[in-house]
């Protein structure tokens, strides 16, 4: 039966719990698929392609996968590859956006960056060849997808991706610094540069199923881009009110490029504020689901208050 966001509490053991068994399925099939798919590569390609995937991530893309595909029934086999893809593309934009030439960061999840542990030749090609792996694990032949399932997951992955996704973000947000913008602006950077992958990992999810219906796919859509935004505001927020130990990334990056962020744009009331509202309406769109969607509402919950 649907849910509402008012019958559900959040109960932070069981959701912890949860995830946590998420997490253990993505990385028993993260260290498989990377032992299969690697075999045949030279270090350091390979290091640095372990390196920026097995360096301690929360998998919470491929948990919104799981979690996703869970929702609407999907055989749990059929969700390890999405699941994957969504983390290798994770990585890989994470291995980029760290370079000189882009945020200029030296710590990413605790540890220094890709190119600080390597070089920034073999970060760039780690990179690259993790974004080809995504979607290597994502075409090959899989016993649970059927060929049209795989080649909509294909394309809703490269378009989430690419310009006018993630890449396309990424690219607004690097014309944008230093310079004065507006609220409808920003959103569209981040709704692109963070959201989309998000929105994409529950639409993913979503399509592993045989039984997902077009409006299921939209209401699951919507609520990926509202959690996708909520998510990005957060994160913002955590840039200039935690730690670089707590985020395992150095805290005040963005002020210090002199980014455009929420905080800075509207305060930091204001932003805390609004991504309640957008987590508030996340947890409505999922009322209109006839599924169970009590993870996922506790989710969007976890969405606002997550600390790190």
């Amino acid at each position: 039966m649907p849910n509402s966001a008012s019958n559900i509490s959040f109960d932070a053991a069981s959701f912890k719990a949860q995830w946590g068994v998420y997490q253990a399925q993505a990385n028993q099939a993260l260290n498989a698929e990377l032992s299969r798919l690697l075999s045949s590569v030279d270090d350091p390609l390979a290091a640095a392609m372990r390196y920026s995937t097995e360096n301690g991530g929360k998998r919470f893309r491929a948990m919104l996968v799981y979690a996703s595909g869970q929702c609407f029934n999907a055989a749990s086999d059929g969700l390890d590859a999405p699941a994957l893809a969504l983390e290798f593309i994770h990585a890989y934009s994470l291995i980029h956006d760290d370079l000189p030439a882009m945020d200029d960061d030296d710590l990413r999840r605790g540890q220094p960056s890709c190119h600080l542990k390597f070089d920034e030749a073999t970060a760039i090609l780690a990179g690259d060849a993790l974004q080809t792996l995504a979607f290597e694990i994502l075409s090959e032949p899989n016993p649970n997808l059927s060929s049209a399932q795989q080649i909509k997951m294909v394309q809703q992955l490269a378009k989430a991706s690419g310009a006018s996704g993630m890449a396309g973000g990424q690219s607004l947000d690097m014309l944008a610094t230093g310079t004065q913008t507006n609220q409808a602006t920003l959103q569209n950077i981040h709704e692109r540069k963070t959201g989309a992958l998000i929105r994409v990992a529950l639409v993913l999810g979503a399509l592993a199923s045989n039984d997902t219906t077009d409006q299921e796919l939209d209401i699951i859509s919507e609520y990926g881009h509202l959690i996708g935004l909520a998510f990005q505001v957060v994160d913002d927020i955590l840039d200039v009110t935690q730690s670089s130990e707590m985020l395992g990334k150095q805290s005040g990056a963005d002020a210090a490029l002199d980014k455009n962020t929420y905080p800075a744009l509207m305060g930091l009331t204001q932003a805390r504020d609004y991504a309640a509202q957008l987590v508030h309406s996340a947890q409505q769109s999922l009322g209109k689901l006839k599924r169970d969607t009590a993870f996922l509402h506790q989710l969007a919950e976890f969405t606002q208050h997550r600390e790190h």
